[in-house]
């Protein structure tokens, strides 16, 4: 009988005990109404977003709030909670961010045809809720890449069903909300799906430009926003932007030499992205690893760049973890998330505001970590595919594929 690490896809996907579920609820439970109880507006980012659509019923331009860095589509969507009382928002927002990222992973195990009722699926959720500190930020932030957690992983389960128009439709929805997953527009014109590229686009653009008829500064957006981001915002929120071309700067680099070198790493980023995606091998892991490598590399230059858009990749990469070659399987991986251990203060770095230089780390690792994975030319893919055929636990893995399937 073969042990150790072959046997650990097999253990990973087999259907877990109720007690770790348990342990599950109460972790989900203790974080949402924690948030609940400390935060009275639903999280400081989403009260700014609300804040916005409280001004435009008032007659007033959202704009006028240079942190609100949406798109004018945000504003409608934020509407229903200008109309709630404080005290519904307290519990509704954070118990709707942890739906989000619940469902979003929930379709990352099933990108990778893992079972949700699986050891992985509830050890896996209660690692990131427990043990990744991005994860509990973002609820207590309240901030809107909780859509984009959902929405990516959503939209490549789509895309491996063949689906493709219909995951554009999805990521189109999410970047109205939030543009982040901007970036995602490459793995389309990597695939050569014209349409559902020009459905991806096509959704934001109406949506926002429908909207912004509606606000008294319809090119508030233009004329603000993108300035305000372009500049790198300002003092206070450069703070905790984890790209190493706000990072840098702190430690004594040149700014132009930081940006230079964010650039370069960002393009070689992109680069291994385009080769994971033309090494065709069959899977999930092509989609997953592919958005991830395009994903981190945008994060390396874009501004902001905090530390809850791992989240949008984590989960991604973590539900590849029963594969033999997937980025979780790596050592550098786990290393990179030791940073983001909450409660773990490290020298130098115990303020709030010096948050960002552990961010930057694990950003910067990942990035390295999951590009060089996606560069790495076929051979080491195939015989990583082919110890797994051999394996026990691919066999495993294998057959609780296809009970799904039945």
């Amino acid at each position: 009988m073969s042990t150790g690490k072959d046997d650990i896809s097999g253990w990973l996907v087999r259907r877990s005990p109720w007690p770790p579920w348990l342990g599950l609820v109460a972790v989900l439970g203790a974080l949402t109404g924690h948030v609940a109880r400390a935060t009275p507006d639903g999280g400081m980012d989403n009260a700014i977003v609300v804040r916005a659509a409280r001004a435009w019923l008032e007659g007033r331009s959202p704009y006028d709030d240079p942190h609100f860095l949406y798109l004018p589509g945000a504003v409608l969507a934020a509407v229903p909670q200008a109309l709630l009382p404080p005290e519904v928002l307290r519990v509704l927002v954070p118990a709707v961010v942890t739906a989000c990222l619940v469902g979003g992973w929930g379709c990352a195990l099933r990108l990778h045809r893992v079972p949700l009722d699986s050891r992985l699926a509830v050890l896996g959720l209660t690692a990131l809720a427990a043990g990744f500190a991005p994860f509990g930020h973002l609820v207590r932030l309240g901030n809107w890449t909780a859509t984009a957690v959902l929405a990516l992983p959503l939209g490549l389960l789509l895309a491996s069903r063949g689906r493709w128009t219909a995951a554009g439709a999805v990521l189109g929805t999410a970047l109205a909300l939030k543009p982040l997953l901007a970036p995602l527009a490459l793995l389309f014109l990597f695939a050569g799906r014209w349409k559902a590229l020009a459905v991806m686009a096509a959704v934001p653009a109406l949506a926002s430009g429908a909207s912004a008829l509606l606000l008294p500064d319809p090119a508030g957006f233009l004329t603000r926003t993108l300035p305000f981001l372009l500049h790198g915002q300002d003092a206070f929120v450069r703070l905790y932007e984890a790209s190493p071309g706000a990072v840098l700067p702190r430690l004594g680099v040149p700014a132009p030499a930081a940006r230079t070198l964010a650039l370069a790493a960002c393009a070689a980023g992109l680069v291994a992205a385009y080769r994971r995606w033309g090494r065709a091998d069959p899977g999930p892991l092509r989609l997953s690893e592919t958005a991830a490598g395009l994903m981190l590399s945008v994060f390396l230059v874009s501004r902001p760049s905090y530390d809850h858009y791992l989240l949008v990749v984590v989960p991604l990469l973590l539900a590849g973890l029963p594969y033999p070659g997937s980025v979780a399987r790596g050592r550098w991986f786990w290393l990179a998330m030791v940073p983001q251990l909450p409660g773990l203060t490290w020298p130098y770095l115990e303020t709030v505001q010096r948050r960002a230089f552990r961010d930057a780390v694990t950003l910067c690792v990942l990035a390295v970590t999951v590009a060089c994975r996606c560069g790495r030319r076929g051979g080491a893919g195939r015989r990583a595919r082919a110890r797994g055929r051999r394996s026990p636990a691919a066999i495993t893995f294998t057959l609780d594929e296809e009970k799904q399937r039945s």
